[in-house]
C-alpha cells in the first residue's frame, strides 16, 4: 500500500512525496480512510507511529483553504505544538494552508494576529481556554483533534478541555489520539465524539523494529565516563541524552561542552525563546548532542536523530517508549542506549517486559575498542577523500627531504594525535558479572513474591487495632 491509494488531494500528495514518505504506518492505514469518510475516530497508538500525518493528511485534503480556521489541534506541550505546526505546514504549503501556534509564554497579540491568517490552529489547553473565555478569538473549525489525550489528562488539563469544547461548534469532525485509554479518557470520548470508529494499534505493531535497544551496567559514579566513552564509540550523527532533572541537564550539558562536544540543553525552566532557539539549532545541525528532560520526549521530532541515550533509566515504561521513539523515525534506523546501575536492573527488566521487546546487554567499550573503531573509520574516510592540488604540492615538497613511506607515517601520526581516547580503560561491568547480577535480582524478586512483600502482592495483615480518624 502507498499514499496514492488514499486518493488524497494532489497538492497534499505532492508534499508527502517531497517528504520521502513511502509506505503508510499501521495507524495511517487505518485512520486516513475513516477520516476521509467523515467519521469521528478514537485512535490508540504510541508516539512515533506517524499520528500527525494520520490526522493531518486527510484533514488538509478536505479543507478548502480560504475559510478561516478550518482545523484545531489541541496538544499538551509547547514543544509538541511547534512540532505539529511545522509538520502540518510542510504537508499543506502547496495548498496554501497556514498554521498558527497558541501557547503560554508568548504575547497574546502576536498569536491572535497569526490566527486571523491561519487555516489550522495548534494550541495548548491553558492559553486556548484563556483566548476563548475572554472573547479575544472565536473559532468555528470543521475539524478538532485531541493529540496525546492521555498526556493532557496526566498534566491536569481535563477540565480545560471540557470547557474548550463548549466554545466549539457541534457540527464538527472530532479526532482523538491517545497512547493509552484510561477510564477518564473513555468518558471524555463519549462526551465529545459522535459514534466514533475505533483504531487500535497493538504494542507489537507500534514497537519500532528499526530501533536497536542496548543497556550498559555501570556504577553510579561512572555515568559521565560511560556516556562519553559510548558517544566516542558510537559516533552519533545527532543524538538526544535524557536526564531526569533540570539540574542534571544543566550540569551534564556543561560537562560535555567542556569535553569538546557540540551540546545544547532543554528543560522546563528555560524561557520560551531559549527553547525555540535550542530546538531550531538541533534541527539545523548547529547542535549535535541535545541534553533534555522528558519535556522533549513528547514534542521533539527530528528525523535524523541516530541515537538516544538514557543517562538515567526512566521511572515507567511509557516514558521509555516516548524517549526512544525520538530515533528510528522517517523510515531510518536508530539506537537506544540506557545506562543502569546494578540496583536498577529489576526496573529495566520490568520495562523490557512491559514494552514487549528485547533490550540487549553490552559491555562499555575499552579505550582500545574505541581506538580500533576510530581507526577503521579514519581508513574509510581517507580512502574516500579526493586528492587536492595543494596536497600534491605538499607531498612533492616533503619528498625533497623524506621518502614517501616516512611522509605517510608522519601524516598518519599527526592524524592519530587528534584521535586520542581519554578516561580509564575499563568502565562498568562485563557480561558474566551482569548475568550474575540479573540472576540475583530475579531470585530476590521471587523471594519477595513468596513473602508477599512486593507491589501488587498480598500484604501481611497488621494485628494493630485501627485508629479512629478525627475530622
Amino acid at each position: 500500500m502507498t499514499f496514492t491509494d488514499f486518493n488524497l488531494d494532489e497538492s497534499i500528495l505532492a508534499a508527502v512525496n517531497e517528504a520521502g514518505f513511502k509506505e503508510p504506518s499501521p495507524v495511517q492505514k487505518e485512520a486516513i480512510p475513516l477520516i476521509l469518510q467523515g467519521q469521528d475516530i478514537i485512535a490508540q497508538a504510541q508516539t512515533g507511529t506517524g499520528k500527525t500525518a494520520a490526522f493531518g493528511l486527510p484533514m488538509m485534503s478536505i479543507m478548502q483553504g480560504n475559510n478561516g480556521v478550518e482545523g484545531l489541534v489541541i496538544v499538551p506541550t509547547r514543544e509538541l505544538a511547534m512540532q505539529v505546526s511545522d509538520e502540518l505546514y510542510r504537508f499543506g504549503r502547496h495548498k496554501g494552508l497556514r498554521t498558527a501556534t497558541v501557547y503560554g509564554g508568548t504575547a497574546y497579540n502576536k498569536q491572535i494576529e497569526r490566527i486571523k491568517h491561519a487555516s489550522i490552529v495548534i494550541a495548548t489547553p491553558g492559553r486556548l481556554q484563556d483566548l476563548l473565555r475572554s472573547g479575544k478569538i472565536t473559532l468555528n473549525p470543521a475539524f478538532v483533534v485531541l493529540d496525546e489525550a492521555d498526556e493532557m489528562l496526566d498534566m491536569g488539563f481535563l477540565d480545560e478541555i471540557k470547557d474548550i469544547f463548549t466554545y466549539l461548534p457541534e457540527s464538527r469532525q472530532t479526532l482523538m489520539f491517545s497512547a493509552t485509554m484510561p477510564a477518564a479518557i473513555r468518558r471524555l470520548a463519549e462526551e465529545i465524539l459522535r459514534e466514533p470508529a475505533t483504531v487500535s494499534i497493538t504494542k507489537k505493531e507500534s514497537t519500532n523494529t528499526a530501533i536497536t535497544q542496548y543497556y550498559y551496567v555501570v556504577q553510579e559514579y561512572e555515568r559521565d565516563d560511560a556516556l562519553i566513552r559510548l558517544i566516542d564509540f558510537k559516533i552519533p550523527n545527532k543524538c538526544i541524552v535524557f536526564c531526569r532533572t533540570k539540574k542534571e541537564v544543566d550540569r551534564l550539558a556543561t560537562h560535555l561542552n567542556a569535553q569538546g562536544f557540540n551540546v545544547g540543553g532543554l528543560h522546563g525552566d528555560m524561557e520560551q525563546r531559549q527553547r525555540e532557539i535550542a530546538i531550531r539549532a538541533f534541527k539545523q545541525g548547529g547542535i549535535d548532542i541535545f541534553v533534555a528532560t522528558d519535556v522533549a520526549a513528547r514534542g521533539l521530532d527530528v528525523n535524523d536523530v541516530t541515537h538516544v541515550f538514557n543517562y538515567h533509566i526512566p521511572f515507567d515504561s511509557e516514558s521509555y517508549v516516548h524517549r526512544i521513539g525520538r530515533t528510528g523515525r522517517g523510515g531510518k534506523t536508530g539506537e537506544a542506549i540506557t545506562l543502569v546501575t546494578p540496583d536498577e536492573l529489576r526496573t529495566l527488566k520490568r520495562i523490557e517486559k512491559d514494552v514487549g521487546t528485547k533490550i540487549l546487554n553490552e559491555t562499555v567499550p575499552t579505550r582500545n575498542d574505541v581506538q580500533l573503531n576510530r581507526t577503521d573509520g579514519l581508513i574509510a574516510e581517507i580512502a574516500e577523500t579526493e586528492i587536492s592540488p595543494d596536497a600534491i604540492e605538499l607531498v612533492k615538497t616533503l619528498q625533497h627531504q623524506l621518502d614517501i613511506v616516512t611522509i605517510a607515517h608522519l601524516l598518519a601520526s599527526k592524524l592519530l594525535v587528534t584521535q586520542e581516547i581519554k578516561g580509564k580503560d575499563k568502565i562498568g561491568f562485563d557480561a558474566s558479572e551482569i548475568e550474575t547480577m540479573i540472576r540475583r535480582a530475579m531470585q530476590q524478586r521471587g523471594n519477595e513474591r513468596g513473602r508477599g512483600n512486593y507491589r501488587g502482592g498480598q500484604r501481611r495483615k497488621s494485628h494493630r487495632p485501627k485508629q479512629r480518624r478525627h475530622y
